[in-house]
């Protein structure tokens, strides 16, 4: 007889086996230095912009959004694979006890979330109301909390739905709810937060009404959405290792490649140069991920008011957008097509090490001019020939060494 009990303990532990090994890839030395670094910096400023808080300054809305948002964002994670469709399908009313492991998992996992902006959110709450007692921030957890599961289930019921629209129209609008709902209790106006939870309350037995109506799970959708999850988890552990299961994305660009393509030459040694910037720009990966650490970087700059810790920040966001781009060398290593071109394979090395460079310079130019834009000359000139020497160091004394 089937125990999906069992069945998703053996799952649920092979799941494990295998997040725990990209994991130690993620959190290395150079990775748990950096969070460290950032945490500590990111504190001592808060803590200090915290003692010259704004009377006028919108907390409520702040919070209520962000609480709104992490409640509103609930997935499922069933851990079902694409053989199941297969195998597990005829077995679905036997699938209880699996579905519920899943919930509870999905909310567990899902509780670092409440955690750390809890935390996070904690003194700027006491900074703003400091007339009330702790007591009524704990009963703004206990309600994040309950909302929390209230939209996990709601999101479970609506995986039942196939229609992509009516599932976006219902998250819309608990969206909202939560959001509002939130506001109205960090403000303290507790009869609007009563009124705004009833609504909450009608749309999430709507949900279940709607659900029930469904004639069975939409298998496919669950797949979907758990592959779709992996697939998020696995390109970020490809930065740090190799993954084999990863599916890469390929996004067109063409004007972006014909852009940064115009002055390659037309010369077997630059077969690489022109592989590798075309792969820079088209991937899922690298693009995205270089422009959000310039754009998060650039923030630390302007807002950070101590000189010297904007130059230290400027060099560890230098630092991360750099030790991201060295997996670009790996990124064709299943590509057999690759083996048949005659070219040499020094062109390769040189030509991932080549944009890197390109790459890291354009990062620290962009952060120089912010500097010079702050009017911080001395920021300017440090940052600039520190990046620089840094990039120089970097790719010759740590990177080209682990091409291989």
């Amino acid at each position: 007889m089937f125990d999906s009990h069992a069945f998703y303990k053996k799952r649920f532990s092979s799941h494990l086996k295998e997040t725990g090994r990209y994991l130690k890839y993620i959190f290395n030395g150079h990775m748990a230095f950096a969070i460290l670094f950032f945490i500590s910096a990111s504190a001592y400023y808060y803590q200090q912009w915290l003692t010259e808080l704004p009377a006028n300054f919108p907390t409520a809305l702040i919070i209520g959004i962000t609480f709104g948002l992490i409640v509103s964002y609930s997935p499922v994670r069933t851990l079902l694979k694409e053989p199941d469709l297969v195998f597990l399908i005829v077995a679905e009313t036997k699938m209880g006890a699996y579905f519920r492991n899943a919930l509870i998992y999905s909310f567990v996992i899902q509780l670092y979330m409440i955690l750390l902006f809890a935390a996070a959110f904690g003194p700027l709450y006491f900074a703003s109301y400091p007339e009330r007692a702790g007591s009524m921030y704990l009963l703004t957890l206990v309600l994040l909390l309950l909302f929390k599961v209230a939209n996990l289930f709601a999101n479970w019921w609506m995986l039942k739905v196939r229609e992509p629209g009516i599932r976006n129209i219902d998250l819309l609008i608990r969206t909202v709810l939560n959001g509002v709902i939130f506001y109205f209790i960090v403000n303290g106006d507790m009869l609007f937060a009563g009124i705004t939870s009833i609504l909450f309350v009608i749309v999430f037995l709507y949900d279940y009404y709607y659900s029930n109506k469904q004639s069975g799970l939409a298998w496919d959708l669950l797949v979907e959405k758990d592959q779709n999850r992996m697939q998020t988890f696995y390109r970020i552990a490809n930065m740090f290792a190799d993954v084999p299961h990863l599916k890469n994305r390929v996004k067109k660009r063409q004007w972006l490649v014909h852009l940064v393509n115009r002055g390659v030459p037309i010369e077997k040694k630059h077969t690489y140069d022109y592989l590798f910037r075309i792969s820079f720009i088209r991937s899922g990966d690298y693009l995205g991920m270089y422009v959000r650490l310039i754009v998060i970087g650039g923030l630390f700059i302007y807002f950070i008011p101590n000189v010297w810790m904007k130059i230290l920040f400027g060099i560890l966001f230098l630092y991360l957008s750099t030790f991201q781009m060295m997996p670009l060398y790996q990124h064709h290593r299943t590509n057999m097509w690759l083996d048949l071109y005659p070219v040499e394979l020094n062109y390769r090395r040189s030509a991932v090490l080549k944009i890197v460079y390109q790459l890291s310079t354009i990062q620290t130019l962009l952060f120089a001019l912010l500097f010079v834009l702050l009017q911080e000359y001395l920021g300017f000139v440090i940052v600039l020939g520190g990046g620089l020497l840094f990039t120089v160091l970097f790719v010759n004394g740590y990177m080209k060494p682990r091409l291989k």
